[in-house]
């Protein structure tokens, strides 16, 4: 919560992904970390790191290089030893697409605050990509996957899972995690 409200006072679109977005529309299960993209720009890893404060390590450094190249650093909470990891938005068509869907939700713990967070058919979507990237091994990619198919059944965009499925090569592994939730 408190590394959302940071980015979202410095004006940084950002969104929950990963395991966390999955428990919002599936399964709950324990995570050790938090996901999240965000729309960052080159300056902002410095004005993060300041916005967090001592609560947080934050290697602004670091955080400046992954923004220039388009990938992730992580964020640790030092109270509680609770680690975040977050991803530059991507520039792809996907990545821009999904971020657009994103979907405000009130948090489990405290419903009078909230925060983006992908939306279902994307939470599928990237999780079949890293489920796919893992060798087709991790029994918890897959069954977050299958806890979303199962408790949004009748509410997906089945469209648009199978177009983007498709186009990012894991339609095969959606089809049959379909199949095999129903």
């Amino acid at each position: 919560m408190l590394v959302i409200e940071a980015l979202e006072r410095l004006g940084v679109p950002c969104m929950v992904v990963g395991s966390l977005s999955a428990a919002a529309y599936g399964l709950q299960r324990t995570t050790q970390d938090a996901d999240m993209v965000a729309g960052l720009r080159c300056g902002d890893g410095p004005r993060l790191a300041s916005e967090l404060g001592t609560d947080f390590y934050i290697d602004a450094e670091v955080a400046e290089e992954a923004v220039a190249r388009g990938s992730s650093f992580s964020v640790i909470y030092l109270p509680a030893v609770f680690k975040v990891d977050i991803f530059a938005l991507s520039a792809r068509s996907y990545g821009q697409e999904a971020f657009a869907r994103r979907q405000r939700m009130p948090f489990a713990i405290d419903p009078s605050r909230s925060a983006f967070v992908q939306s279902p058919e994307d939470v599928i979507l990237s999780k079949l990509r890293w489920y796919r990237q893992g060798g087709e091994v991790s029994d918890q990619q897959w069954g977050d996957v299958l806890g979303v198919l199962k408790l949004q059944a009748g509410r997906l965009d089945m469209e648009y899972l199978r177009r983007w499925a498709a186009e990012e090569k894991v339609l095969d592994l959606l089809e049959r995690a379909v199949q095999q939730a129903s």
